[in-house]
Formats: structure tokens, sequence, C-alpha cells
């Protein structure tokens, strides 16, 4: 949960498609599809549909977009010569393909989530979740050809020119239909058809990043292991969400569909590209991520066990046993198996007046409260009501209670089946009253973790080295997805792997 309580990142082509709904409105639908054009992709030849997108356009919508991207995923990593070190590989990289004169961008943002992405005119990122993920300079590599092979190939302004096609053919409805309604809701139908790269765009990416890969010298291969990497990561997310059968939701490659099969492949359309004697880099690589941040930052908040606690902001709470937590840019979340749900955030205005105030007509607004009441938490005002609500799984009870701490409004919402809500009152109201104020020193005794690299020693196990992480129940599982270990794989002796430490 960023200090700053930001929606998450829309993809740049909504806010461009919401740019031409208002030249369909203003200029009507013969003016917008006369800006339409055809161009041709400088790293494939093949003729994409633009919407009248040029490559000078690209370029301003990214230099638009990117601070507000640094600003979502909160900031650029705080750590020179690791920036340095991606943005020059970036650069190198850059450098082979067929747009080498564009001023390319390459950023690391300070993120634990797993991803990488980029806008129009050759603005890459990659997360430091990614890179505590990789295992090899190749690997990384890999990554960053791809992302470069989105830009050259061109792919966000042919998705820009879907959208046009997209944005027209929805308000054509909504004049046939007499609706306008209809034709928003088409259009937004329009926009989500778009949101990801497709498949073919993928594949694409992934055989211009084998090109790129190749004339650097770097291992192609490196592709399709990082992708086996990903695979692990998705399954053991899900495993802690205590979804494991919906490992997919939790995998990057849901907006980036590929598999290791289809790397195989654009490696083969490539032309075969293996590269003699190339370069993959572990000892180097380890080197450059050794004392990366693993998780959380100050700036976001800990999840340490059950406890969330904000050394930036100052708070600190803990839900009850049988809640997994975890924290995202917008709120922090906590769900048990039994379908219960806490759900922290921060009110994005304050509040001068009371609490009840505050709970009854700007949070509440709307919804008819039960038993709105005035609460002192650990000598903070605060103030609590219920509802209960009809939902897809049946009738839930909504627990609301707000809480006033240095000026800002902090928010739980607690969620429960209704036949459920009795039984688990008790420990629920533990958590609205374990939420407290840190004081100066207990927020600057808190660290993150960071990644450790440690060589193995005759008779090491992956659980022996796994109790030495500060991830109580965790640790095993994150050392072996960090390792790409797979249960059951020996270590040997003098060999480099990333541990975890505090």
């Amino acid at each position: 949960m960023h200090q700053a309580m930001r929606p998450v990142i829309r993809p740049v082509i909504q806010r461009v498609t919401r740019k031409l709904s208002l030249l369909l409105a203003a200029g009507g639908l013969a003016a917008a599809l006369a800006l339409a054009g055809c161009a041709q992709s400088p790293a494939t030849g093949r003729n994409i549909f633009t919407g009248g997108l040029s490559a000078e356009d690209e370029v301003k919508l990214g230099r638009e977009q990117h601070p507000e991207i640094v600003r979502e995923f909160g900031g650029e990593y705080d750590d020179p010569q690791l920036r340095a070190y991606v943005d020059s590989l970036g650069r190198l990289l850059a450098q082979t393909s067929e747009l080498p004169n564009l001023d390319w961008h390459f950023t690391v943002l300070d993120t634990p989530v797993v991803n990488a992405f980029a806008l129009p005119g050759g603005y890459v990122y990659v997360t430091r979740g990614l890179l505590a993920l990789a295992d090899n300079e190749a690997e990384l590599a890999g990554v960053l050809a791809h992302e470069i092979g989105h830009v050259t190939a061109r792919h966000s302004a042919e998705r820009y020119g879907q959208s046009v096609l997209g944005s027209a053919a929805a308000l054509g409805v909504g004049v046939l239909l007499g609706s306008q309604a209809a034709a928003e809701a088409t259009s937004g139908a329009a926009q989500l058809a778009v949101l990801s790269y497709s498949r073919d765009q993928e594949f694409e990416a992934d055989t211009l990043g084998v090109r790129y890969l190749a004339r650097t010298g770097h291992d192609p291969e490196a592709m399709a292991t990082f992708l086996r990497r990903l695979l692990g990561h998705s399954r053991y997310e899900a495993e802690l969400a205590g979804r494991p059968e919906a490992a997919d939701a939790f995998d990057i490659t849901q907006t980036h569909p590929r598999t290791a099969d289809r790397v195989e492949r654009a490696i083969q359309q490539a032309g075969g590209r293996r590269v003699a004697d190339p370069i993959v880099d572990r000892d180097l690589y380890l080197d450059k991520i050794d004392g990366l941040v693993f998780g959380d930052s100050p700036a976001q908040g800990f999840v340490r066990g059950r406890s969330f606690l904000h050394p930036d902001l100052g708070f600190a709470f803990e839900v009850p046993e049988g809640f997994q937590l975890a924290n995202t840019p917008k709120r922090v979340l906590a769900q048990n198996p039994n379908g219960a749900i806490i759900e922290f955030d921060t009110a994005v205005t304050s509040s001068r007046g009371s609490m009840t105030r505050y709970l009854a007509e700007d949070w509440g607004g709307g919804v008819d409260l039960n038993d709105i009441q005035a609460l002192d938490v650990n000598g903070l005002e605060a103030a609590t009501a219920w509802t209960r609500l009809d939902t897809r799984q049946g009738k839930a009870d909504f627990r609301l209670v707000a809480i006033r701490l240095d000026g800002a409004i902090y928010r739980f919402l607690f969620v429960t089946p209704a036949e459920l809500t009795t039984s688990m009152s008790a420990s629920l109201r533990r958590t609205t009253y374990s939420f407290r104020p840190l004081s100066a020193q207990d927020a600057d005794d808190l660290r993150p973790y960071r990644i450790d690299i440690y060589r193995v020693q005759s008779g090491d196990t992956p659980t022996g080295i796994a109790r030495r992480m500060p991830l109580g129940a965790e640790s095993l599982g994150q050392f072996q997805v960090l390792n790409g270990l797979r249960q059951g794989d020996p270590l040997i002796a003098g060999q480099r792997v990333k541990t975890v430490t505090e």
C-alpha cells in the first residue's frame, strides 16, 4: 500500500481511446476515420493499421505517460548501480534493433510485483520483483529484448488502430440502436479486447527478441528458461492465496500469452539462431542483485506474518489467525478460506467532521447503515457501522470501521458470510483494536527484506538454508521459487543461490 492510494495502472491505450471518443463525438465518424492510416513496421516489414498514430505520436505518448507509470509503481528503484546496469544492457540490445536512434529509456520500478512492459516510443520497464526472480543476465536480456520487440514492431500503434475501429464500430451500434449507452458499453468491450497483446504479437516480439539476443551474443534459450521460472512463481503465488487451481490468474503471461514451446518456435522462426558460446553471465548477474530489496519497501508497508506495519505512515495492525495478508498498491487485503475478507485502505480525502458523520455521509452514503457509533481505538477517534447485502455467494455482512490518525482516515471493511458473522465477530473486533500508531523507534527498527547471495556448503539442503530465512512458513517455498528448484532437487557444494535476509 503506497502513501498515495492510487488505482492500479491503466494501459496507455485506455487513455488514448478516451481521447478518440471525444474526437468521435466532436467531429463525427467520418472525420475520425479520415485520420486512420496504414504504416509499415520497421522491424518486420509487415503493414499495420495504426489509426493515424505516427511514430512521433508514439514518442510523445510514451514521454507523457512515463512520469505517471513511475508514480503508479512506487517510483524508480533507488540503486544507481543496478539501474545503470539494466539501462546499459537495454541500450546494448536496442542498438542492435531496427530503431537504434530512438531515445530509449529503461527503468527499474520499485515494486515486488513480477512484471515487465513497454510504452510506445522506447520506454521499457522491469520491476525489482522480476529482477529477483531472474537467474542470470541472459534471462534479463531476454525480457528486455522481448519488450524492445513490442516497440520496434509498433504493436502499440497497431493496438491503437484496433481501438479506432472498435470505437468507430461502437458509435455505429449506438446510432443504429438510438442509444448512447449502448455505444459506450460496446466501446468498453472494444477497449477490453485490446488491453493485452495478441498471441501473434507476442510471438512476433519473441522472434524479434531472439534476433536482438543473438546479435549481442546472449543465449536465446534464456527466454524459455525464464518463462519456466514465471510458471513456478505463479503456481506458488496461487498456493499462498489458497487458490492452487487458479495459478493462471497469478501469471503475467495471461497478459503476455506465451509459453516456452512458443519461444522455441520463435527461435526457429528467427532462423534457428543458436549462439556459439552464448553469454549467460550468472555470477555477474547475482553480484548485481545481491542486496536487492525483496518484497515490500518502507514506502509500501511490510507484511510480517499476520501483521501489517507501515513505517513511513506510522501505523500497524494484525489480522486473525487463518487470514492470508496481501499488500497491493491500492489496499491491503486479508482472506480466510471460509470466505471472510478484510480490506484496509485510506480515504482519498480526509474529513474535518466527526468520524460518525464521515461514515454516514461520505463512505457509507447511499447505503442503509445500522448502529452507527463512535469508537475510541487506542486513543484515536473512530466510528463503525454495519449493513447486510446480497452477494453472488449469498447474504454477507459488511462492517465498516473508520479511524483518524495524523489527519488521515484509515478504513477497515470486514466482509463475512452472514451465517459466520457472530462466530467471527470477536476476532475481527480484535483486528480493529490492534490498529495503533508506531513509535518513531519502532518505525526506524523496521527493515525491508533483501536478496542475499549464498555459496552452498557441503551438507547444505534447501530446508536447512530456508530455516535461516525470516519468511516463516513461506521460507522454503520462496527459496525454491527464487532458485528454480523443484521438490527434491539437490544442492551442490560451491553453487551460488539466492536467499532472503532481513
